[in-house]
């Protein structure tokens, strides 16, 4: 029989008040039932948001380096347990075991990060017009967050909404994907075990109807920050902004790798490769479009087959290259795409079938030539191992075609001209632009967010930028 699992509410372990539980099983194996979570209600999201109010002078009045050490704490926690967090992460989500233990370390970084930075935080000292007057910032914490995390980076995004949180004074209400929340907990628990006070961060598990809504709308509530779908957010935005939060949205992405006459063929298959078929396409950054300069069209598409072919598909724990999808649902659709592609006209190279490699969600990496640019595999997000190779003549014509989607996350081109390459930085609309780079992955100190509706293009995250999200500035002139 497997383990019931419980919510985190002011400092304790508590059961939802409805009583009921869902089920959380392994997607590369089915049969592997990994706990079950409480199915929680409004009032249980409630009773969360009343304790983080509950808990903000005490938290927001303890000095910076000492909330500092409280997450180096966490980190070091997380580090100790990072084999059994990496193994957690491939069970429930169905990475493979090297971008699971790449995720469980992100999240280790992430709050050594933080905690440092903690210590910094206070403001700034200006010069004034006056001399008899000292005019200065200071920085104060918003108050409560409610964060809503997704399913996909289910302990590196719960870190990057949480350490900075924490490390600035706000305290949290922190709902997790019911897809992947067990590595969450656990999170939680290492957070805990390093001194946090009670109520500082509060974990609720269930659906979004009741515990993402509430989060979006409770009076107590001063921001929220989500990460997910475009389709949910707007709605968490909506609601959000309906009651004058202050608010962060990070959403969908229809990435491209823009391959130039003057590229390395094998470099750009690479790039694009990775980019695309890594954690099963299964990432808002991931390399979807491969809009490659007619000149190097054919030998692309010849090396990209090739890569996607290669890869082995199976069980993240016995070792594979590229893991299941995270559910039935998340399969269909992927499938649903491939069909839509073949439809409309576009080549299937590869792919695009489900794998019986156990019992789990598993695909092959689909590779489609002859894509035009206004197919609907080309203008919306597949989040799967999907990609549509576009031949294109120019690099205005590149520009245009990368452009011209309704979102604006990632973008990469591959060259060797350096006026290219500066020219694409400037000219790309997207909130993460890379030369010679895949479109995944990020460095944890710099901003990372959107443009267009892959963002509320209000707050990055990450950085100082994901401590600015958490703060108010308030100017003091002091005269004496």
């Amino acid at each position: 029989m497997s383990e019931t699992y419980h919510n985190y509410v002011d400092g304790e372990w508590v059961e939802s008040e409805t009583g009921e539980t869902f089920e959380n099983t392994n997607p590369a194996d089915r049969s592997d039932v990994i706990g079950e979570f409480q199915q929680s209600s409004e009032a249980d999201a409630e009773a969360a948001v009343e304790a983080a109010a509950a808990a903000t002078d005490e938290w927001a009045n303890t000095p910076g380096p000492e909330r500092g050490a409280i997450l180096r704490e966490a980190s070091k926690n997380l580090e100790a347990r990072k084999d059994e967090l990496t193994e957690t992460l491939v069970r429930e989500e169905g990475k493979a075991r090297p971008e699971a233990a790449g995720e469980v370390q992100r999240a280790i970084d992430i709050f050594s990060y933080y905690g440092a930075k903690a210590s910094d935080i206070g403001g700034d000292v200006k010069s004034s017009s006056s001399q008899d007057t000292t005019l200065y910032t200071k920085n104060e914490p918003v108050g409560v967050a409610g964060l809503i995390t997704p399913w996909n980076y289910p302990v590196a995004i719960p870190a990057w909404k949480i350490a900075p949180a924490l490390a600035t004074g706000t305290t949290v209400a922190f709902k997790p994907a019911s897809l992947a929340p067990n590595v969450a907990r656990k999170l939680v628990e290492c957070l805990d075990e390093a001194g946090l006070p009670d109520g500082a961060l509060n974990f609720v598990t269930g659906p979004g109807s009741a515990v993402g809504k509430t989060f979006s709308t409770h009076d107590a509530i001063d921001a929220v920050s989500f990460t997910g779908s475009s389709a949910v957010g707007e709605t968490v935005g909506d609601q959000a902004n309906e009651t004058g939060k202050r608010v962060q949205l990070e959403m969908g992405g229809k990435n491209p790798v823009v391959v130039m006459d003057s590229a390395d063929v094998d470099e750009a298959v690479d790039i694009a490769a990775s980019g695309a078929f890594g954690v099963t396409g299964q990432a808002c950054t991931a390399c979807s479009r491969a809009i490659v300069h007619e000149d190097l069209y054919d030998e692309f598409v010849e090396g990209v087959v090739e890569a996607a072919e290669s890869i082995d598909i199976g069980p993240g724990l016995d070792g594979a290259d590229m893991g299941p999808h995270v559910s039935e649902s998340e399969l269909e659709s992927t499938l649903e795409y491939v069909d839509v592609g073949s439809n409309e006209g576009a080549t299937l190279e590869t792919g695009g079938e489900e794998v019986d490699a156990g019992d789990g969600f598993f695909v092959s990496p689909a590779v489609f030539s002859d894509v035009e640019p206004d197919m609907r595999i080309a203008q919306e997000e597949i989040f799967g191992p999907v990609l549509a190779v576009i031949p294109v003549s120019s690099y205005d014509e590149a520009l245009s075609v990368s452009n011209g989607v309704r979102y604006g996350l990632s973008a990469s081109i591959v060259t060797q001209d350096l006026s290219e390459a500066h020219n694409f930085v400037e000219d790309s609309e997207s909130g993460v632009v890379k030369v010679n780079e895949k479109t995944t992955g990020l460095e944890l100190h710099v901003p990372f967010g959107g443009m267009k509706d892959s963002s509320s293009e209000t707050y990055r995250e990450q950085g100082d930028a994901g401590l600015d999200f958490y703060t108010l500035s308030k100017t003091v002139y002091l005269n004496y």
